[in-house]
């Protein structure tokens, strides 16, 4: 039967291969999880699944297996024995839940019942102790109160009292297509990274000292040498404001992902495009500038560059002189873009707008002209695209 799970896994895109299906195979046959479902999930799931973006695809199409079975009793019988029920049953209820175990004559009383009230219910029922649905005391259905039962759906209140969940998925965040959130921000930008050891000497060398004590024919001779850091140099630099305001939480998260993650990370700010000036203090963004002419001749082209905003504007802020709706701009900002580009090889733009509509939008696609087509989508998979072409030599 698990060769129906893993057709789901193919058929929801998750780059799954047999050789890890034969592990699973092989850890269920040493019983490394018995009589546990949630324990299987788990184990499933870290055999099967090599990368944290594919978690909630994993999900779907556990659920999508488990739902997809024809026969229930068939099901039971083959991947939960009604021992394994019973051991998890006594798990997860009180002494007084155990006491009314039996209320339904067994467990095969239970599924019989079940069956039977799903064949007779034509309507959706919401309290009571007979029909499925939510609340209520009925073994069957959702946010109720019963010792033993089966969850049904999702709607109602959960009371923490069903026997099993098959669709609780806690990894929504982590699919490629979706926004991104701190974790699966930082597991994107580890894809540009260049290590090297500098600064004082404070980490202890193992094979450094083995070798110089071999040298000293056996006298210790401990060494240290710098910690290894990551040595990519890094300017970000964000739209704020106007319509980047609905995205300021994940650029939060975006910038503090940075930080942890690029020990040389350079950030400034500016509004709708590039002009003559850029500021690192919102509160003082009109007083206390920073000449863009200087900050091209401040960071050298070593550095990578990543602009971020969703380049929603008028597009006579991009193309003229007097464009910028906060002041003028003696030039257009296309001419300053054009010298970042002449200055950094390595540019690219980021864009939290979803990329379907990007075609829509005059002022975007004047940007990714400017760009040379280097714009990608605030998402784990174009953040790490991004990332792999900044990475690029």
């Amino acid at each position: 039967m698990l060769l129906n799970l893993f057709n789901e896994l193919r058929a929801a895109k998750v780059p799954v291969s047999l050789r890890e299906l034969l592990d699973l195979l092989e850890a269920l046959e040493r019983q490394v999880v018995f009589a546990d479902m949630d324990a299987f999930y788990y184990l499933a799931r870290t055999v099967l699944v090599k990368d944290e973006r594919h978690f909630d695809k994993f999900d779907r199409a556990f659920a999508s297996y488990f739902n997809g079975l024809q026969s229930l009793d068939a099901a039971l019988e083959a991947l939960i024995p009604e021992d394994w029920l019973r051991k998890e049953f006594e798990r997860l209820l009180s002494a007084e839940d155990k006491a009314q175990l039996n209320s339904l004559g067994g467990l095969d009383q239970l599924l019989e019942a079940f069956k039977q009230r799903l064949a007779e219910q034509k309507e959706r029922h919401a309290g009571g102790n007979k029909w499925i649905g939510t609340g209520g005391t009925s073994p069957f259905g959702s946010g109720g109160y019963h010792p033993e039962g089966i969850r049904v759906g999702d709607a109602g209140q959960r009371q923490g009292r069903a026997a099993k969940v098959w669709e609780q998925r806690e990894y929504r965040n982590l699919d490629d297509q979706m926004e991104l959130g701190s974790r699966n921000i930082q597991l994107a930008l580890r894809r540009l990274r260049k290590f090297a050891r500098e600064g004082a000497a404070e980490e202890f060398d193992l094979d450094g000292t083995i070798e110089h004590t071999a040298r000293d024919a056996g006298l210790l001779n401990i060494r240290m040498r710098p910690e290894r850091r990551n040595a990519v140099k890094l300017l970000l630099l964000f739209d704020i404001g106007g319509s980047m305001d609905s995205h300021v939480k994940v650029c939060e998260e975006l910038f503090s992902a940075c930080r942890t993650e690029f020990k040389h990370l350079e950030y400034f700010y500016f509004h709708n495009f590039i002009y003559e000036g850029v500021w690192r203090d919102n509160q003082r963004r009109m007083s206390e500038r920073l000449a863009t002419v200087d900050l091209l001749h401040k960071y050298g082209s070593d550095y990578k560059v990543v602009f971020v905003g969703d380049a929603a504007m008028g597009p006579y802020e991009i193309t003229h002189a007097g464009g910028s709706v906060e002041h003028w701009n003696e030039e257009p900002g296309y001419v300053w873009m054009q010298r970042f580009m002449d200055t950094y090889k390595k540019l690219i733009w980021i864009n939290p707008y979803p990329q379907d509509a990007w075609k829509y939008s005059t002022s975007t696609n004047l940007v990714r002209e400017l760009v040379h087509e280097r714009m990608y989508p605030l998402t784990p998979a174009g953040l790490e695209e991004g990332m792999r072409f900044l990475a690029a030599n």
